[in-house]
C-alpha cells in the first residue's frame, strides 16, 4: 500500500504483516536508510504479487506456466550457474549450445599451450546436446557423428536478431565481393510478424518490407512476398505461427516460388523460418508438412523453448543449416574465464537452468509416450495432439453460442481467435474486461495495417489448459455475453423519469401557461 508523506512528498510503501518488523513505512523509490529483517522483505514483496493473476489463467500467452517439481528442483539448483563459464560448467556446457569454431591466428607461444589443455575441453563439447537435438527435428543436413550449429538464447527475440545479422553479413560480402552497394539492405516479412522484427529492422538499420494483410487472410501472401524481393533483399521471413491467429505461413510455397526468381534473376535471396511457436507443433502432428530444412532455400530457424518447447520463460534456441550460413567474422573470442572459446550472441551473463530445464524435457518427453511409462508420462506429441483437441472443444463451444466468427484455423498453433459477428452494441475489448471478473485474462486486439477495422479475442491452449478449463471458460463467457445483452438492451430503452423529474416538467408547464395568460390580459 502506498502513501504519501508532507515533510519529503516521496512515495512510500508499507505492509500490515511486515510492520511488527518495520515501525515506518519503506520508500519506493530509493533504496532505504537501513536494512531490514529477511521475514519482512519477503512479506512485503509476497503481499503486492498477491495481487498478480493466476499465470494460468492468463491465456494471453504463449509462454509455459507449468513444468514438473523434478525439473523445478534442477533449474534451482542451477540457478546460480553463469551461461558463459563454459570451462568452469563442461557438463552444463554440453548440455547446451555449439558455437562453431572460427579460425583465428594464435602466436607461436600461445599455440602448445592451448594444444595441450583448452583444445580437448573444446572437442569435448562439440558433443552437445540440445542443439543438435532441435536440429535433427528440424532435418538439418547433418549426419549422426557431424555437430549442428546453433546456440541458446533468451528467447526467440535475440534468436531472430543473431540470424538476421547473419543474412545481412553474408548479404554485404557478397556485394562486396561483386563490387556493388551494400548500404540499403532489406528484409521482407508479412505484416503479422512479432514486433522483434521490427526492432531487428530499425536497431541494425534494414528497411522492413511488409506484406499488408486482407480480411480472411492474416497471413503472409507469399506470391506477394516474393513480387517485393529485390537485389537488396538479405531474406525473406516466413512465420510457423502466427501471434495473432496461430496459423502457419506456406513455406514450400514461398521456397518454390523465390527459387523460381532466383533462378530468373541470378539472385540467392535466402529464407528465415520464425518457428517461435510452431516449431516444437509441426514436427509432432503435421509431420508431412515442409517448412523446415527440407526445403533448400532454408538456411536457419529461430524456435521458443519456454513456448511449446515446455519450459519457462527465458530461453530460446537459433539452429542454421550448416558452418557457411554463419559468417565466421559474428563470432567473437574471450579467454578470460579460463579457456578460449568463441560466443556469438547479444548479451553475456545469463542463467543456465533454462538450458538445464530444457533438456530435461527433451529426455524426459521424449517425441511420444512410451508403453513401459509407469507413471503416465505424455511425449511432445501426446501433448501437442491433447492441446489441439482442447483448442477443438473449445472452438465449438464458441462457436455455439451464435455471438462469435472464429477467425483462427483449424491447423496451426492450438488457439482460437474470434471477433464479435455484431460490435455495434458492445466489442470484444468491453467483453474481455468483463471476463476478468471470473479471473480470466484474454487479450483483445485489432489486425495489422489493411485489416486494421478487424477486432479479435484470442484464447491461446498451452498444456496446463485442460478440458475442465475449456468448459469452464466456454460457460463463463456464456454468462458474460448474457450480462452484456441485458446491459445493451438497458441501454437502448428511454431514460425512466423519476418523480423528481416529472414534478419539475410539470410546474414548469404551468407556469408557463400562467405567464402566457398573463401576457393576454395585458393586451
Amino acid at each position: 500500500m502506498a502513501v504519501s508523506t508532507a515533510q519529503t512528498g516521496e512515495s512510500l510503501h508499507s505492509s500490515t504483516f511486515a510492520s511488527r518488523y518495520v515501525r515506518t513505512a519503506l520508500p519506493r523509490f530509493r533504496i532505504p536508510e537501513q536494512s531490514i529483517p529477511k521475514e519482512a522483505a519477503y512479506q512485503i514483496i509476497n503481499d503486492e504479487l498477491m495481487l498478480d493473476c493466476n499465470p494460468r489463467l492468463n491465456l494471453a500467452s504463449f509462454v509455459t506456466t507449468w513444468m514438473e517439481p523434478e525439473c523445478d528442483k534442477l533449474m534451482m539448483a542451477a540457478i546460480n550457474k553463469n551461461y558463459v563459464n563454459m570451462d568452469e560448467y563442461p557438463v552444463t556446457t554440453e548440455l547446451q549450445v555449439h558455437k562453431p569454431n572460427a579460425a583465428r591466428p594464435l602466436h607461436a607461444a600461445a599455440s602448445m599451450s592451448l594444444t595441450r589443455t583448452i583444445l580437448p575441453r573444446l572437442r569435448a563439447r562439440k558433443q552437445n546436446r540440445c542443439v543438435n537435438m532441435i536440429a535433427h527435428l528440424f532435418n538439418a543436413p547433418i549426419g549422426d557423428d557431424e555437430t549442428a550449429v546453433g546456440v541458446g538464447t533468451v528467447g526467440s527475440s535475440e534468436a531472430i536478431m543473431l540470424a538476421g545479422l547473419a543474412f545481412k553479413r553474408k548479404w554485404q560480402n557478397r556485394r562486396k565481393a561483386e563490387g556493388k552497394p551494400y548500404d540499403k539492405p532489406n528484409i521482407v516479412t508479412g505484416a503479422n510478424v512479432q514486433v522483434c522484427w521490427e526492432k531487428f529492422a530499425r536497431y541494425f538499420e534494414v528497411e522492413l518490407k511488409e506484406v499488408k494483410l486482407t480480411e480472411g487472410y492474416y497471413v503472409m501472401n507469399p506470391e506477394k512476398a516474393v513480387e517485393m524481393v529485390d537485389e537488396n533483399t538479405i531474406c525473406v521471413a516466413a512465420i510457423l505461427g502466427s501471434t495473432l491467429t496461430g496459423e502457419f505461413e506456406d513455406v514450400k510455397l514461398l521456397n518454390d516460388l523465390l527459387t523460381a526468381k532466383n533462378a530468373e534473376t541470378g539472385w540467392d535471396t535466402p529464407i528465415h523460418v520464425d518457428a517461435a511457436s510452431g516449431g516444437f507443433i509441426a514436427p509432432f502432428i503435421y509431420p508431412e508438412l515442409e517448412w523446415d530444412f527440407r526445403l533448400p532455400l532454408v538456411k536457419s530457424i529461430n524456435v521458443s523453448g519456454h513456448k511449446y518447447g515446455l519450459v519457462y520463460a527465458g530461453v530460446g534456441w537459433v539452429i542454421w543449416r550448416t558452418k557457411d550460413d554463419l559468417p565466421d567474422e559474428l563470432i567473437f573470442h574471450i579467454n578470460y574465464l579460463g579457456a578460449d572459446q568463441p560466443t556469438f550472441t547479444l548479451n553475456f551473463s545469463k542463467g543456465s537452468n533454462q538450458i538445464i530445464a530444457q533438456y530435461y524435457q527433451l529426455i524426459r518427453l521424449g517425441f511420444e509416450k512410451s508403453d513401459l511409462a509407469v507413471d503416465g508420462a505424455q511425449g511432445y506429441k501426446d501433448i501437442m495432439q491433447n492441446c489441439r483437441d482442447n483448442a477443438t472443444v473449445l472452438r465449438e463451444g464458441i462457436e455455439k453460442m451464435g455471438y462469435f466468427e472464429v477467425v483462427s484455423k483449424d491447423s496451426g498453433v492450438p488457439l482460437v481467435a474470434f471477433s464479435l459477428r455484431d460490435s455495434s452494441r458492445y466489442t470484444v475489448f468491453e467483453v474481455a474486461e468483463s471476463l476478468r471478473r471470473f479471473g480470466w485474462i484474454l487479450p483483445a486486439y485489432t489486425m495489422p495495417a489493411d485489416a486494421e477495422h478487424v477486432a479479435v479475442m484470442r484464447v491461446v491452449i498451452r498444456e496446463d489448459f485442460g478440458r475442465s478449463l475449456a468448459e469452464r471458460l466456454i460457460a463463463d463467457l456464456g454468462k458474460v455475453m448474457a450480462d452484456m445483452d441485458a446491459h445493451a438492451a438497458k441501454k437502448a430503452e428511454p431514460a425512466k423519469k423519476s418523480v423528481h423529474q416529472i414534478e419539475k416538467e410539470v410546474t414548469t408547464y404551468w407556469r408557463r401557461l400562467v405567464d402566457r395568460k398573463k401576457g393576454s390580459l395585458v393586451c
